[in-house]
């Protein structure tokens, strides 16, 4: 059985910034209470979504202590810990303090393009060093290299603390085939908010959502109804959202998140460079869309 500690809805939580961009913890304490008492099973911090790439060493290690605050024991935590050199990311791992920590997200390499046998390699390090369970992250389309079915089934046979894939590539073929060929205990986890209900339909045991940030419980019964089996309702909730899903990514993420934050007051409409706030065009089409419910 895949580890029930990850089933269902995971956030990829926001870093909310103030004006002069420094990190507001205030904010990131209500998103995170917001999360929780509106449904998310579980929190991943310094994913993509938190704008890991653009935070210092210092910074990162405060955010991770204030996301364990806050949650205080009610849900599960993941840390996003990965990177494009292989024995960086070793290191980092062996010096973490994993106090209230569950698990660990790890993206596959970006930049270096590896081939399958260097992403095995890679993740073969990570396994062999970490204390927690791991979550691979497969997202060609930040990468730029698809994690095939072949090398994920692979690493999650070969390695037991290899506990789940965050599946991104939008390839359903490619992930029909890890659920077929995949150990048992072995979770396939959606990473992509649009395509969550249908790959539940064919065996995943939930998302890491970006929109959950903003829509906690609207997604979290979702994922629940779909997973119970009553896809007429999930479909429907399903559906009352997709136009939603598809501007939060219009002018990247996680911009598009953090405005309908801002309209919820629950953090500024704040992003680090090199991302920029969404246009006046899709912030608009958010609006409408958030006072239309």
């Amino acid at each position: 059985m895949a580890d029930a500690r990850f089933t269902g809805t995971g956030v990829a939580i926001v870093t909310p910034f103030n004006n002069d961009f420094s990190v507001d913890f205030p904010s990131l304490e209500n998103v995170t209470n917001n999360c929780i008492q509106n449904g998310v099973n579980y929190i991943v911090v310094l994913g993509t979504t938190g704008e890991s790439a653009t935070l210092t060493k210092d910074e990162k290690k405060q955010v991770v202590k204030t996301v364990i605050k806050a949650a205080n024991g009610r849900v599960p935590i993941v840390i996003g810990i990965g990177g494009n050199f292989t024995q960086e990311v070793v290191e980092t791992i062996q010096h973490t303090d994993f106090t209230g920590i569950d698990a660990i997200l790890s993206v596959s390499p970006y930049y270096n393009k590896p081939n399958q046998a260097g992403l095995y390699e890679h993740y073969k390090a990570i396994a062999s060093v970490s204390p927690l369970p791991i979550i691979l992250y497969n997202v060609p389309g930040r990468t730029a290299m698809n994690m095939t079915s072949e090398t994920i089934v692979k690493l999650a046979h070969d390695f037991k603390n290899i506990i789940a894939v965050k599946e991104a590539s939008g390839n359903f073929v490619q992930i029909m085939e890890i659920l077929r060929d995949k150990p048992a205990e072995f979770a396939v986890i959606s990473g992509d908010d649009a395509l969550t209900l249908p790959m539940i339909s064919v065996g995943a045991v939930g998302v890491i959502s970006v929109i959950a940030n903003s829509h906690p419980k609207e997604f979290s019964v979702m994922v629940d109804e779909a997973l119970g089996n009553n896809y007429v309702l999930a479909r429907k909730m399903h559906l009352s959202l997709i136009e939603t899903i598809n501007q939060l990514f219009a002018d990247g993420s996680p911009a598009g998140v953090k405005a309908i934050l801002e309209m919820k007051s629950l953090c500024k409409n704040f992003v680090r460079l090199p991302l920029v706030p969404v246009g006046e065009k899709t912030y608009n089409k958010l609006k409408a869309l958030y006072s239309a419910k």
